[in-house]
């Protein structure tokens, strides 16, 4: 590794928002992410709100959980910083 952390920005598909489905189909997006770190190895997961890990207290921590489990951090873009167009 180079020392620049792996970062990956996850963006939550707007059709699974507050609809009632087990975490697994909700947050397959995440869960993936996180099972493909064990081979790729990803330092930062990028998100633009708290809203994208969970839409209930449970599936935050759960999120959370996952998250810490895989040693992958998490970073929320603050409100006032513009999103770049890369």
């Amino acid at each position: 590794m180079n020392g620049t952390p792996k970062s990956v920005t996850f963006i939550r598909e707007p059709k699974t928002r507050h609809q009632i489905l087990p975490y697994e189909q909700k947050f397959a997006g995440l869960l993936k992410a996180v099972l493909e770190s064990k081979t790729d190895p990803i330092q930062q997961l990028i998100i633009m709100e708290p809203s994208v890990i969970g839409d209930t207290y449970e599936e935050v921590i759960e999120s959370l959980s996952q998250l810490a489990e895989s040693k992958i951090a998490l970073v929320v873009v603050r409100r006032d910083v513009p999103v770049a167009n890369n």
